[in-house]
């Protein structure tokens, strides 16, 4: 498990006074940059590769608020990956000073080719640099319909009388 240490500043809170939502997403953000700088996957090497991170979803489970100045840990462990390393899912908790688990998010993503802007597989040597990555003991190998094990899908936007011009009382009630 890899660990990063924070501490809540003025920017991270909302108007409720607590850890900001957005706040959440930021660090574990960087607790995946610094995570993957670490195991030797760094922004140099996934730019040389010409490689992008894609996020599909976060699912963030709140349990404990936390204020400003409060110390905090976020952690990250690999849920999942493809057996070609397009496709990953992480588990990030985190902790309060106490080791009071604050949240947990599940989050999946795959790699892009930026150039193509097509899902990739992994270059073998960074395949082997994510092969090294600490697993979470609900470790599984990803595919590509894991991607849409929630029966998310896009819809087209329904376009009605009012956003056609044609506006009236009914459309409202």
């Amino acid at each position: 498990m890899y660990k990063k240490q924070f501490e809540i500043r003025w920017s991270d809170v909302d108007a409720n006074s607590h850890l900001a939502n957005s706040a959440y997403t930021n660090f574990m953000s960087h607790t995946r940059m610094a995570f993957f700088e670490e195991f030797g996957f760094s922004m140099p090497e996934i730019k040389n590769n010409n490689l992008g991170l894609v996020v599909f979803y976060e699912h963030m489970h709140y349990f404990k608020e936390s204020f400003l100045g409060a110390p905090i840990t976020v952690t990250i462990e690999v849920s999942g990956l493809s057996e070609d390393g397009m496709l990953f899912m992480f588990e990030h908790n985190f902790y309060n000073h106490k080791g009071e688990n604050l949240a947990y998010c599940e989050m999946q993503g795959g790699w892009i080719d930026l150039k193509a802007r097509k899902l990739t597989g992994l270059p073998e040597f960074l395949l082997e640099l994510v092969q090294k990555f600490p697993k979470s003991e609900s470790y599984k190998i990803l595919s590509k319909e894991d991607t849409r094990k929630n029966g998310v899908r896009p819809k087209p936007m329904r376009i009605n009388s009012y956003l056609k011009g044609e506006c009236c009382l009914n459309d409202f009630i």
